[in-house]
């Protein structure tokens, strides 16, 4: 194909960028996927669970991937998969591997130190990439 340099170039850029644009509005679809599934299992949206801020599991992904929370928060990670479980570390914030949470399973972590956190699902983070960000601010 003969393009002129510039043309070339957007050319190049529009082919790069199109895959991440995909997985973006992919991840999106499966975020409200999994808030279905919430809904589904507990009978109100994930927002209206008192006490702390839901993280849902889901097709090996957490959603939402990056939150922003107070010191002093509790994240309650729930698991809406189908068959598989998952785990939750922090190494960032000193939390342990948790035992596996298997299908409507929960589990619980109160961050208290600011900063930016990353957390993931210890059987899944390195094959799936499944690992999220926690902002905690003071």
């Amino acid at each position: 194909m003969n393009l002129p340099p510039r043309l070339m170039t957007l050319a190049c850029a529009i082919a790069v960028a199109a895959p991440v644009a995909a997985r973006d509005v992919d991840k999106t679809a499966l975020c409200a996927k999994a808030e279905e599934r919430f809904v589904e299992l507990f009978g109100h949206p994930s927002a209206e669970t008192e006490g702390v801020t839901v993280v849902t599991m889901y097709k090996y992904n957490f959603c939402p991937a990056q939150i922003t929370v107070p010191a002093g928060t509790t994240v309650r990670w729930v698991n809406v998969d189908k068959r598989t479980s998952h785990s939750v570390l922090s190494p960032d914030a000193g939390m342990p591997e948790s035992d596996r949470a298997f299908p409507e399973e929960t589990i619980e972590f109160t961050f208290l130190d600011p900063g930016e956190q990353k957390y993931l699902c210890g059987p899944h983070w390195e094959t799936q990439e499944m690992i999220g960000m926690v902002t905690v601010t003071p």
